[in-house]
């Protein structure tokens, strides 16, 4: 293993990550034993570690480290938790919740980055990740509900069908809104009705496919 690589890490973890308001013991570990750069596209991982977006195909990202360290922080995911991830990606972020979590179902609609996700996931370990090929957006209907639902691609607004997947008492992390000033939000059902809701900070990543925001015609 690269001194350097594991230099780079460290610098991660505690340079960027934490003094981004990241202070969960538990995050920083797993972020500091996750090998991010095996999850990175090849042509990008000397930047795997870098305080950056980066493409992984079909107009996805893989999203700063700093912000998926705010993601898992936010969620606190438990070992006894299922989790459900909406946008699998480069599958980083589920591993983390893999680590975290009891259980993790993962759904990325792209096949390509669903195979690639599910070989990185393997070599990784992480045995408690089942992944689905699928549209959250329309379509996918999950088998029951969830104590953490974590959505990695951005929404106008967050559609009613994702809130149903959450148990009462469980969190849904977003990105909502319109770009370049999305907001990161934190929703907790506080019963079959009611919910709270936290806006944790500002960022911009990529929209879901079908979750953009409407057309605006102008005369």
């Amino acid at each position: 293993m690269s001194a350097d690589i594991e230099l780079a890490r460290t610098n991660m973890v505690e340079n960027q990550v934490r003094t981004w308001d990241v202070l969960d013991l538990r995050v920083l570990d797993v972020l500091g034993r996750v090998r991010r750069e095996d999850f990175v596209p090849l042509r990008y991982r000397t930047m795997a570690f870098a305080d950056m977006s980066l493409p992984i195909g079909h107009d996805e990202v893989m999203m700063k480290p700093v912000v998926e360290g705010r993601l898992l922080q936010a969620v606190e995911p438990q070992p006894h938790e299922h989790v459900l991830e909406i946008g699998t990606g480069s599958g980083f972020v589920t591993a983390c919740l893999a680590a975290l979590a009891g259980q993790v179902v993962s759904v990325e609609q792209h096949a390509d980055l669903s195979d690639a996700a599910a070989a990185r996931l393997d070599a990784a370990g992480a045995r408690n990740v089942r992944l689905a090929v699928a549209d959250a957006m329309r379509g996918y209907e999950p088998d029951g509900s969830f104590d953490a639902v974590v959505v990695t691609g951005a929404v106008y607004t967050i559609p009613d069908r994702f809130r149903a997947w959450v148990k009462p008492g469980g969190r849904l992390f977003a990105i909502v809104g319109e770009s370049p000033a999305m907001q990161a939000v934190l929703l907790t059902r506080l019963d079959a009705d009611r919910w709270n809701e936290e806006s944790l900070f500002e960022t911009d990543v990529p929209y879901l496919t079908h979750a953009a925001p409407p057309r605006r015609f102008t005369l």
